[in-house]
């Protein structure tokens, strides 16, 4: 079978023939439909992530979309993060209790585009945010898969009012299209300027911030929330340390919250998946992305890694 792997830490993967996986005990052998290059991929194929440095050569993807015994599926793997191959493959061998059936009419490409980081957005949203219906949410980083996801699905739970902020303008056309009611330009770490922008996007007080960025992004969300008002961190992808001022947080009595979906169950992640794809298969849900075939694995690695796309690459072996 043709397969792309990570042959050397550090570099692209190269794509070649590789011998077919087998069904070990409680296994099932998946034909692959859908594999997204994700920023986890990424980060685990440097070696130099907190869960180590990777046994080469491996399959790389953390996720895919493919058919096992006769239905279309949804499963993860821990390629990169322990050893095994992952999704970047034409057929990989998945526990079969992690297999998510898809509901009909879900496209492989679209479910597999939103993903993990789908779950993220809905799980900080209902889960850790415990979003209620009339409440106003502001979304961080809102071009990413993340953001776009989290500004549906904010709509979706009955959100009244959602705030995106985005940094480029090519994001923040992403935003627009994913139903923001307003759009904030993240194109400066001035806390003061950012906060005086979010306060002028946003009817009132805020109730709820999604916020995969920290750093100054978050700091100044943070000063348009109301009292009790939540910020849900999902990452640090502007900075690992947030000037938020502790009378910000002390003045609303403010809930700082962090957020991983490795801290979710299996059950909880299969009924996350479930929804966003039902979300998918009936138009409600989609985020901006590319179909790449398998054999060109090397080049949109590289285009995924520099930001050299329009949205999160899905490789169709």
């Amino acid at each position: 079978m043709r397969a792309a792997r990570i042959v050397e830490c550090g570099r692209e993967p190269v794509v070649g023939e590789k011998e077919p996986p087998a069904a070990g005990a409680d296994h099932e052998l998946v034909d692959v439909l859908a594999a997204p290059i994700t920023p986890l991929d990424l980060l685990c194929a440097t070696g130099t992530s907190y869960f180590g440095r990777p046994a080469t050569p491996y399959v790389p993807g953390v996720q895919g979309v493919g058919r096992a015994g006769g239905r279309v599926a949804w499963f993860p793997t821990a390629a990169g993060m322990a050893p095994g191959d992952g999704s970047m493959a034409e057929r990989v061998a998945v526990p079969a209790a992690d297999l998510v059936p898809l509901p009909e009419g879900a496209d492989p490409v679209q479910v597999a585009a939103l993903g993990l980081s789908a779950v993220a957005a809905h799980m900080a949203l209902t889960w850790r945010g415990e979003l209620a219906p009339g409440e106003q949410v502001i979304v961080l980083g809102a071009g990413g898969v993340v953001g776009q996801a989290a500004v549906q699905l904010a709509r979706i739970a009955g959100a009244r009012r959602v705030i995106a902020g985005a940094r480029s303008a090519e994001a923040q056309e992403r935003a627009r299209a994913a139903g923001a009611d307003a759009v904030v330009a993240l194109d400066t770490d001035d806390v003061d300027v950012l906060a005086a922008r979010f306060t002028e996007a946003a009817d009132g007080p805020v109730d709820l911030v999604i916020d995969p960025l920290y750093g100054a992004p978050a700091a100044a969300a943070a000063r348009a929330l109301c009292e009790h008002g939540r910020l849900v961190n999902l990452g640090g992808s502007a900075d690992e340390r947030s000037p938020i001022d502790s009378s910000t947080l002390r003045s609303r009595s403010l809930r700082l919250l962090g957020y991983t979906n490795n801290s979710l169950t299996r059950e909880q992640r299969a009924a996350a998946v479930t929804t966003v794809a039902e979300h998918a298969a009936r138009g409600a849900l989609r985020v901006a992305h590319e179909a790449v075939p398998l054999s060109d694995a090397g080049a949109a690695w590289l285009r995924q890694a520099e930001g050299k796309t329009d949205g999160r690459i899905v490789l169709t072996p």
